[in-house]
């Protein structure tokens, strides 16, 4: 059964009844309360300053906030983890809807609400209210789907990583499972690797400092302008700023007066498939588990859609549960069941709690609650203790089971045996170095010498080992004792990139070994020249950055196939993959195709690789013919900590960033937190605004401005305070 689509259209099942409503709601005198009891103040870099009376009118004012800077990132969120693509943007993002609901079923999200503390549901009431003051006061603003938020919504995305855990199922295995025979197949759409979705994060002790004051590198790489940058203060004692996930009402990333933390993501292992044997009986379906067989969970969900003539129609599915989880996939006649963690309000809380913690004892209790899967995290605080402290949501599993593959499920001695102790997993406090680090690497050189031994640990608590980020960070770190918070922004830029060190004398000497007759001896004498004399730091004047850059992109999709993404030491297998030759013949077409689409091998590696930011589309397009800045900084997958994930993009020769460093902060925590900071691009999702590109130039120069953590220090910088509404 079909109807014309219309945003507000009443739709079928609990969750479309709230997505949309028959008719906008008149401001109540909630909101007009809550708004009075809020006050933004916006600096001269257009970012928000939030005092509300309690918690929850921070909230208010926070989210409300973001809503003015870039609402529809805010709601594509939630289009996401609701599973409401589809009712915005048609029948192709069904399969991405299923994956959403399986997890984020409206019925039980509600109930979730209900049992949630009542302090947690004066945040959540607050947040609501404050995106629907939003869209009652802009009618200019047109959602593409979500026209009335409610607080339960939060719970379907109550933890702010990029890429969470539910995006490791395979959007194509679980259309071959639940759809129709001959149905078009989705398109998979691969996960970046690791090194290009990952982050760093370094704290320093007092003992390696010049102030005597701890510090804390925050440099999350994720897609550009996926996190807002604020401040949110209550009369109620609450004082953080930094990086929040649009849509999400805490400070993800981020500092309060007296203590920081930074996440990245991790390498353990905190998902499993379970191959299930499934057994009918009696006309029911059971599965196996030892010597007994349970009965399948069996439920229906509606999935929404935006039909090409506009309407709106339904695509209902039968799903399938076992207690590991829900049915997402088949391997032969056996089913694959999927298992994550699934603890949104302890998220939720935990998300939020942390951000109040002021010193390692705090911050630790907070972390009690299990509820991170995804990241690890470094901290400090102004004791001058620092931390690194591993997921806390890690299941205890039989340490000879390889979980990076399906399991048999039917076996209980490969089920999840409860949580980790803190205790348990590689937790580093206050360590002899002087250090703690992580590159999205293992955390068994995170503080050098005083690091956790892997031996010590069941092979799960990591899966990706070493990187060239970590290698780059360890010859930074080690042994020294002058840090400030330029010199650890000096660090965190520094250049050196530690796989093109490994392989670039090996192609040199390739050229060296290669017969004086060969056509390429004479051909690249001059550009191995170049590359023979290069220090292997990236910069906007480097040719043979580019010449490095053209001829590593010429095979790395192989060996990343090959490899395997998370892998980490791709760079050390090229010789395995490629003679000296064929290397040198990769470098010929490098030298080819520079002179194809530069005019000429020797161009600055500045020419090349570019910041530009043209639309407020989600999706950024790119044109050479535009205005765009040069970056020095290169990709993370060299060991680059400074991370400018670029490529050509459809109908352009130049290459384009879109990942990478996103919010970079250096923090001083001494008897007044001192910070800088810098976002790509600017605060602002709109084109035309003055904060839109304000800070392109400072991002690509690495060059952090001061934070206004202080009222003294906002004086002077103010552009404009106002409440909600006005």
């Amino acid at each position: 059964m079909r109807k014309r689509w219309m945003l507000g259209a009443a739709c079928a099942g609990a969750l479309i009844a709230a997505a949309a409503p028959a008719a906008a709601e008149t401001p109540s005198a909630r909101w007009r309360a809550e708004a009075a009891r809020v006050r933004i103040t916006r600096d001269d870099h257009g970012i928000a300053h939030v005092r509300g009376h309690t918690d929850a009118d921070a909230v208010f004012g926070m989210i409300y906030a973001q809503a003015e800077d870039d609402f529809p990132r805010v709601e594509t969120n939630y289009l996401d983890n609701l599973g409401l693509r589809a009712l915005a943007r048609g029948e192709g993002e069904i399969w991405s809807d299923l994956r959403a609901r399986l997890y984020n079923d409206p019925v039980v999200l509600k109930a979730r609400y209900r049992q949630c503390p009542a302090w947690l549901k004066k945040l959540m009431v607050a947040w609501a209210d404050g995106l629907n003051f939003y869209l009652a006061t802009h009618p200019d603003t047109h959602p593409e789907a979500i026209r009335h938020f409610e607080p339960w919504m939060t719970l379907a995305f109550s933890e702010g990583s990029i890429g969470g855990d539910i995006e490791s199922i395979s959007l194509a295995k679980l259309e071959a499972f639940y759809g129709h025979p001959g149905e078009t197949k989705v398109a998979e759409v691969p996960q970046l690797p690791m090194e290009q979705r990952g982050s760093n994060g370094i704290a320093i002790a007092p003992q390696n400092t010049v102030g005597g004051h701890a510090l804390l590198l925050i440099n999350p790489h994720t897609s550009f302008y996926f996190r807002s940058e604020a401040q949110v203060t209550s009369d109620a004692g609450l004082n953080v700023y930094g990086a929040s996930t649009w849509g999400q009402f805490f400070v993800y990333q981020g500092f309060n007066e007296h203590a920081g933390w930074m996440h990245t993501s991790t390498g353990s292992v905190r998902t499993a498939e379970f191959r299930e044997t499934f057994v009918r009986k009696g006309g029911k379906l059971f599965y196996r588990y030892g010597a007994a067989l349970r009965p399948v969970q069996v439920a229906r969900l509606a999935i929404p859609y935006r039909a090409a003539d506009g309407s709106t129609a339904t695509r209902r599915f039968t799903v399938y549960r076992t207690h590991h989880g829900p049915v997402v996939a088949a391997e032969g006649a056996r089913w694959i069941s999927y298992a994550m963690m699934d603890r949104p309000v302890a998220a939720l809380q935990q998300s939020w709690l942390r951000t109040r913690a002021t010193d390692y004892e705090g911050f630790r209790k907070v972390a009690m609650l299990k509820a991170n899967s995804s990241n690890n995290t470094l901290f400090a605080d102004s004791k001058g203790e620092i931390a690194y402290l591993h997921p806390q949501f890690v299941p205890r599993r039989g340490p000879d089971v390889d979980y990076l593959k399906p399991v048999d499920g039917s076996d209980p001695a490969t089920d999840w045996k409860g949580l980790h102790y803190l205790d348990e997993t590689p937790t580093i406090v206050n360590p002899s170095t002087g250090f703690v680090y992580n590159s999205n690497n293992w955390p068994y050189s995170a503080a050098g010498a005083a690091s956790p031994k892997p031996q010590d640990y069941p092979k799960y608590m990591d899966s990706v080992g070493e990187n060239p980020r970590g290698l780059h960070a360890l010859r930074l770190l080690e042994g020294r004792k002058d840090f400030t918070v330029e010199g650890l922004m000096a660090a965190a830029y520094d250049s050196y990139q530690p796989a093109f060190a490994h392989m670039i004398p090996k192609l040199v000497a390739a050229w060296d070994a290669e017969p004086a007759d060969s056509p390429l001896k004479a051909k690249l004498a001059e550009p191995v020249s170049t590359l023979r004399a290069w220090d292997f730091r990236w910069g906007q004047d480097s040719v043979a950055m580019s010449l490095a850059e053209f001829w590593a992109d010429s095979f790395w999709p192989e060996m990343v196939r090959r490899f395997g993404d998370d892998r980490n030491r791709i760079f050390e297998h090229v010789s395995e993959v490629m003679t000296p030759h064929e290397q040198l013949e990769r470098l010929s077409g490098a030298v080819d195709r520079l002179t194809a689409d530069f005019g000429g091998w020797k161009t600055p590696w500045g020419q090349i690789n570019r910041f530009q930011r043209l639309t407020s589309q989600i999706r950024q397009t790119y044109k050479d013919d535009q205005p765009s800045i040069p970056v020095g900084f290169a990709s993370a997958r060299f060991g680059s900590l400074a991370a400018f994930e670029a490529r050509p993009r459809a109908g352009t020769k130049k290459y384009y960033g879109d990942t990478g460093n996103s919010f970079v902060a250096v923090v001083e925590f001494g008897p007044k937190v001192r910070a800088v900071a810098v976002s790509a691009g600017g605060e602002s999702g709109h084109v035309g605004d003055p904060h839109f590109t304000d800070q392109a130039q400072r991002y690509a120069d690495g060059a952090l401005r001061p934070v206004y953590f202080y009222p003294e220090d906002l004086k002077g910088h103010v552009e404009r305070t106002y409440r909600p509404g006005e």
